[in-house]
């Protein structure tokens, strides 16, 4: 039990952290976590990853929210087609072998946190405002189906990707990316774990309960931080704890 503890408070602060700073899906965290030291079967972990991130993101996107560092509107064309296709990618990672799945997110996440400490994001809310709206409507659908898909498939790296896409493609600002991100990470996360324990069956409830807890305190703690701190700072601190992370979970998976 004090192990179970233990590797839990660990997940759930590295996802905590990961989710309030950069809108880091909590999965890329806790699912080799749990698969390494607590011997879960990947799907059940990411089940229980993805459930983590509900309240975490929910918390973090409302603490953006009030700091009005967060785009609903724009939102929401992404968050419709990210839904549809992490259905999608959840059943057919139910097909895939557990040594396929998280390869991917933790590329994704060093080197997302290297681009961040190298080239900074310094898009001001002014220029967001720029981008036609047409443009930016098509760009939100096609970038939601890759998105979307990729949660569902590894229950990771559909934070990343919506973070690179809303900062690269988009150009949004840091903290408005973010915001928009763990917003719609917030619907994309229920509806991956649902479908998840809906296909797996019913997760170890003691651990749910455990990661759900830490990485909402954690996300918290994270999302305050990020809302005061200046632009230059929250792009070298995001970078930090991304490449930190990264590289903790290429350990992770090498240990395994």
């Amino acid at each position: 039990m004090l192990l179970k503890i233990l590797i839990c408070f660990l997940a759930g602060m590295g996802a905590g952290l990961g989710t309030g700073f950069a809108g880091m899906s909590a999965a890329a965290v806790i699912s080799p976590m749990l698969i390494t030291f607590l011997g879960v079967p990947a799907y059940e972990a990411v089940g229980i990853a993805l459930a983590s991130d509900v309240l975490a993101s929910a918390v973090s996107a409302y603490t953006y929210g009030k700091h009005k560092n967060l785009d609903i509107k724009n939102g929401l064309v992404m968050m419709v087609t990210v839904l549809l296709f992490t259905l999608v990618g959840s059943y057919v990672s139910k097909l895939v072998p557990n040594s396929t799945m998280g390869g991917f997110s933790t590329v994704m996440t060093l080197l997302l946190g290297i681009k961040f400490i190298v080239r900074p994001v310094m898009t001001t809310k002014e220029s967001m405002g720029a981008v036609a709206p047409k443009k930016r409507f098509i760009q939100s659908v096609v970038c939601g189906i890759m998105v979307g898909f990729i949660c569902g498939f590894i229950g990771a790296g559909g934070g990343m990707m919506m973070l690179l896409i809303l900062t690269s493609v988009l150009g949004y600002e840091l903290k408005t990316a973010v915001g928009t991100s763990v917003f719609i990470m917030t619907f994309t996360a229920f509806t991956g774990s649902a479908s998840h324990f809906v296909i797996g069956g019913a997760p170890d409830i003691t651990l749910l309960i455990l990661c759900i807890v830490f990485t909402l305190l954690w996300a918290r703690v994270a999302a305050r931080f990020a809302n005061k701190a200046p632009a230059k700072t929250l792009n070298r601190a995001t970078g930090v704890i991304l490449v930190v992370l990264g590289a903790a979970i290429l350990l992770v998976n090498i240990i395994k």
